[in-house]
């Protein structure tokens, strides 16, 4: 059982690696932007793989919805250029989705940022305030 796994992990680690050198040399379409690999989940039976990515001019899918369309349509060619490259028997069918996670970290950031900010402003009034002594 760990061994089957490791393969899988193994085999996701070579994908992210090789797409996001694929895509960045490879690829030169301009709607796809400047795009990272953030994982890759390959199915136990090697036969699909799901490939996370993110752009950096977006922070939601809708905004990378055109990139993840574009990069769904290469995915034979980007296969085809693995197959040529790796040793393996087959490699596995790719699904490109956005992922968000990055844009929701962001978000929680500038949130924690503010709910910092206000606090030290409510210290700062506090501090202010006479304190009612003799």
């Amino acid at each position: 059982m760990a061994k089957e796994y490791s393969r899988t992990q193994r085999v996701a680690d070579y994908l992210q690696r090789e797409l996001a050198q694929q895509i960045q040399l490879e690829l030169r379409d301009p709607r796809i932007g400047m795009v990272s690999i953030t994982g890759v989940d390959v199915s136990r039976d090697l036969g699909y793989a799901k490939v996370y990515f993110t752009r950096l001019e977006s922070d939601c899918a809708e905004e990378a919805k055109e990139a993840a369309e574009v990069l769904n349509k290469a995915a034979g060619y980007l296969r085809t250029r693995l197959s040529r490259d790796s040793n393996m028997r087959s490699v596995p069918q790719l699904r490109f989705y956005f992922d968000s996670s990055v844009g929701r970290g962001r978000e929680m950031e500038d949130l924690i940022r503010r709910a910092a900010e206000a606090d030290r402003e409510l210290g700062l009034r506090e501090d202010e305030e006479p304190g009612g002594g003799s």
